[in-house]
């Protein structure tokens, strides 16, 4: 089958991989369709360590082939979203309804592939730039038939991050205002997530201008090119500002923009080793500075929210696609990705 193989060198299209039979509490998905995130090419440039060679993906939907012994809540034919976050449902963090909290969902990546009969890497426990991948039954949330699966791709990475960081770890309220500091894939959808909220101001920045118009249709009410201009809306600084970006200048500039009692969320990826600096007396104005894993969520009750609010026309998913790429044009939609020509690209089989 079909895949998109990193080597720890280079990344490339491969018609050769297989994919091992479900085992007990496991789903075997044929992929329909897989968002391209700025974390898989993360593990390609280096940002992210990730031992090769590994099948990347990790924001897919399709269609559930097969299920192992145990599994109950899908079946042969389900439309299912997936989830990156593969945790044990048994721990304390996980009864504690912080399953991206699960240290067994961080733990030793799995093997559930092979080329030429040697083992390959799985990413994010999800894999879903191949034709079919294998998922913890926990990872694999039931959504109904008719959501289009290219959109359905994104709640699994993007949508869940972005939305689940405004409306779960920073608990936006209405009224509140809201600073979203990138426009890509996730900004965008911190910036609905504030809208579902009620937010007030919510102000979108970004160096490229071309992104306004798409920030707006997302909830910016505001647009700027830098940090710089916020302050002419929010002259006493902003209840919550999320960095989108991965930049440790950008971190200093969402903390500097604080009110009192205001919290920055750090949703970036910056290096693995990278440090960021604020001044320390400016924190105690009841000020936070939090990082958000996953969008704090719950998959298997968030995505049927998300997918409740879609069929309600209050989230957008079709408007997060830009474009679809046959998977032999990843490189292709790398380019787009890496060029910001895209909000998301997916990738379909």
């Amino acid at each position: 089958m079909r895949g998109v193989v990193f080597d720890g060198a280079r990344v490339e299209v491969v018609d050769d991989l297989e994919v091992r039979a479900p085992g007990p509490g496991e789903v075997l998905v044929a992929v329909a369709a897989a968002g391209l995130c700025h974390s898989d090419l993360s593990v390609i440039d280096g940002t992210i360590p990730f031992p090769p060679p590994v099948v990347l993906g990790h924001e897919g939907a399709g269609v559930v082939e097969a299920v192992g012994a145990g599994v109950v809540h899908v079946a042969p034919g389900d439309h299912v979203a997936l989830s990156t976050i593969a945790n044990c449902g048994a721990c304390g963090e996980c009864h504690r309804g912080r399953p991206t909290m699960c240290r067994k969902a961080i733990g030793t990546p799995d093997q559930p592939f092979t080329r030429g009969g040697k083992p390959v890497y799985q990413f994010a426990a999800n894999s879903s730039f191949a034709e079919r991948t294998i998922v913890k039954g926990v990872q694999a949330v039931k959504i109904p038939d008719d959501i289009p699966l290219t959109s359905a791709a994104l709640i699994g990475c993007a949508v869940v991050t972005g939305v689940g960081a405004a409306l779960n770890r920073a608990k936006v309220d209405r009224g509140d205002t809201v600073v979203v500091i990138g426009t890509g894939g996730i900004g965008l959808n911190v910036l609905q997530g504030a809208r579902i909220a009620g937010a007030g101001v919510i102000v979108a920045v970004d160096a490229n201008p071309e992104k306004e118009a798409v920030a707006r249709r997302f909830g910016a009410t505001h647009f700027f090119a830098s940090t710089e201009g916020v302050r002419e809306v929010l002259p006493h600084g902003v209840d919550h500002a999320f960095e989108c970006v991965g930049r440790v200048e950008l971190v200093r500039e969402a903390v500097d923009l604080l009110d009192r009692h205001g919290q920055a969320v750090l949703l970036g990826m910056p290096g693995a080793t990278a440090e960021a600096s604020f001044v320390v007396a400016s924190m105690f104005l009841d000020k936070s500075i939090l990082g958000c894993r996953y969008g704090s969520s719950r998959p298997q009750r968030d995505f049927a929210l998300y997918a409740d609010l879609y069929r309600d026309g209050r989230l957008l998913l079709d408007e997060l696609v830009t474009a679809t790429y046959p998977v032999e044009d990843f490189a292709a939609a790398v380019a787009d990705a890496e060029a910001g020509r895209v909000a998301r690209g997916v990738l379909t089989f």
